[in-house]
């Protein structure tokens, strides 16, 4: 998915004002300026259009992992510098604490059945024999998933 889609998605699921975002970022030492956030939101085909790096959209995760459960003990966690669907359905996942049960209805909301193994391929390493991509389609479901619980 386009990391502005998903950028757009996710502050609406928090209902994140565009300071908010901005702080979000500057918890992982990467400052957007409120210019480079509009940019970031603004549609593909506009000439100011700005597109969303996997390293910037990786602060915005872990920053919001860190808003949503406060600083982690121990040395702070470096920024991807590529993410795959994976990485962003885990990292959504931490930053609201959510179980695997939690998950799996947030799937059922938007009309996804999933079983509790199969979703476990989607946080396994990418090394491991039961490890599964994670579909556009599924990140989609499970974002969808969520607005419609904070709805």
């Amino acid at each position: 998915m386009i990391n502005n889609d998903l950028l757009r998605r996710i502050s609406n699921i928090f209902e994140l004002s565009d300071d908010e975002i901005r702080t979000v970022f500057s918890l992982c030492q990467c400052e957007i300026s409120a210019e480079q956030l509009a940019n970031f939101f603004k549609e593909k085909d506009d000439s100011a259009y700005q597109e969303v790096e996997d390293a910037q959209f990786s602060s915005f995760l872990n920053g919001l992992i860190i808003s949503k459960r406060g600083p982690s003990d121990g040395p702070a966690r470096e920024n991807e510098q590529v993410l795959t669907n994976n990485m962003i359905f885990n990292k959504v996942k931490i930053a609201l604490s959510l179980k695997a049960e939690d998950v799996i209805a947030s799937l059922e909301r938007a009309g996804l059945v999933l079983g509790k193994y199969e979703l476990s391929g989607f946080f396994r390493n990418a090394n491991n024999k039961h490890y599964k991509d994670c579909s556009d389609d599924v990140l989609s479901t499970f974002l969808k998933g969520l607005r419609m619980k904070a709805q």
